[in-house]
């Protein structure tokens, strides 16, 4: 699994990588129960490696606004039927959306090359050494628990990623495993989220690949006035734009419209 992280990692910054999302949640804002069971969630997972996905990033525990939070043997039961089999399926790094130490741990043990969390390191004190113990790659998302209207909003992300680095750097984490990702729609105005997107150039001096999460969210429905299943081509044009500014990870819900979209833009960029 080593390898399929590390081939991953080589590509970020030379074309836009597709991550495709699979939530095993029963509460997921966009597709919360529709594969809660092992075998609609393989399904899943192979049906969007079939359309260009780069990477398969699963979540045991929704993070939507309001998400009711769930102990750790809950979302680790929630991937014990799921995670090897699809480790095994797909030839593909799988990321595993959690804050949990104790499930990135199991996770590991399982297969998985990547940690997907939404808190940056910062909100379980053991999840960095966990990820340094596993030999895992890691995505640090800027989060916040209430949005606030008057602060800086890149100054706060900046912020946050150089205390998280911190944190990767005392537990041994390379930094070459390391993805750094703004968290649009957490902890955010629609106007914070908006400049958050404006602004990727601002972050990337730290050299690392940004990850950008925008799909179906509900910045598109306040801006659209669009439900969940109508904010394809919002999500599409969003992410083109966060190609533009320098963003190379686009974690989605629709692959084969991604690849299709990033295909025509890398040609225009390379032409």
């Amino acid at each position: 699994m080593k390898a399929r992280r590390d081939r991953f990692l080589a590509l970020a910054g030379k074309r836009p990588l597709i991550m495709g999302i699979v939530n095993v949640t029963p509460d997921s804002f966009s597709d919360g129960g529709r594969f809660e069971s092992a075998a609609a969630a393989l399904a899943q997972a192979r049906k969007l490696v079939a359309e260009g996905a780069d990477i398969v990033d699963v979540g045991a525990e929704s993070t939507r606004p309001g998400h009711q939070p769930v102990p750790a043997d809950v979302e680790q039961a929630r991937l014990e039927s799921l995670l090897g089999a699809l480790v095994e399926a797909v030839d593909r790094p799988v990321s595993i959306d959690t804050s949990k130490a104790s499930v990135a741990r199991w996770a590991a043990s399982q297969g998985a090359a990547f940690i997907n969390d939404v808190w940056g390191l910062q909100k379980d004190p053991a999840m960095a050494d966990a990820i340094a113990e596993a030999d895992l790659g890691v995505i640090i998302m800027h989060n916040r628990q209430e949005a606030d209207p008057d602060c800086d909003v890149i100054a706060d992300i900046r912020r946050f990623f150089d205390h998280s680095l911190r944190l990767a750097a005392k537990a041994g984490i390379p930094l070459g495993r390391i993805i750094l990702d703004p968290g649009i729609g957490f902890g955010k105005t629609q106007a914070q989220n908006l400049t958050a997107l404006r602004n990727l150039p601002a972050l990337r001096d730290y050299g690392l690949p940004l990850l950008v999460g925008v799909s179906r969210k509900s910045l598109f429905g306040s801006i659209l006035g669009a439900e969940v299943d109508h904010r394809l081509i919002a999500t599409l044009a969003a992410n083109l734009v966060a190609a533009s500014h320098g963003a190379s990870i686009f974690r989605v819900h629709d692959a084969a419209e991604h690849a299709a979209a990033f295909k025509v833009f890398e040609a225009i960029e390379t032409a």
